[in-house]
């Protein structure tokens, strides 16, 4: 599946780009690397591993699945969205930015670039799972669209993405959109 976004630094990710996306996730949501952004979750889980490469292939490889991947000049990846077709609506998770370089616009970037995928396969929502104590990155989502639906899901230990240091919920987010 090859399609183009408004981006030229954003297209779809390969089986090659198993490997860095892996350390792209993990190094934004776990352990002190990721301190260095705003979207750690170092102080809600302990560990340094939110996926393994096993994990990352599976998404890629998924029926209705498309990780997209924003590169810099030098072809490195610097973020990541995973988004699944799921009916009308598209699930979007696994959205990572380089910890030095959130705030400079990559996040925005890729959160158009699933708009216009979303637009591309006629759905008419993009939902995501967030977790309720991130309050400072749900203004951000909120600041671009998406609305808490109510929804809340327990989060569940699954052995590979870390131990919780406090009880965990999903907060759903959702943005409806407009043809």
């Amino acid at each position: 599946m090859n399609r183009l976004f408004s981006h030229p630094n954003i297209s779809i990710a390969i089986a090659e780009d198993i490997a860095a996306l892996t350390r792209l996730l993990n190094g934004a949501y776990r352990g002190e690397s990721s301190r260095l952004g705003w979207t750690t979750e170092a102080d809600l889980i302990a560990g340094d591993t939110r996926t393994n490469e096993q994990g990352v292939q599976q998404v890629i490889e998924q029926e209705g699945s498309v990780m997209l991947k924003y590169c810099n000049e030098a072809q490195e990846i610097i973020g990541c969205v995973n988004l699944q077709q799921r009916d009308q609506r598209l699930y979007l998770g696994m959205f990572s930015v380089l910890p030095q370089l959130q705030g400079a616009g990559v996040g925005k970037q890729l959160l158009l670039a699933a708009e216009e995928l979303a637009k591309q396969q006629a759905c008419n929502a993009i939902y995501m799972w967030v977790i309720a104590a991130r309050v400072e990155l749900i203004s951000w989502y909120q600041r671009h669209g998406y609305q808490d639906t109510g929804e809340r899901i327990p989060f569940a230990e699954d052995g590979i993405s870390g131990i919780h240091l406090q009880k965990l919920a999903f907060m759903v987010l959702e943005k409806r959109l407009t043809h």
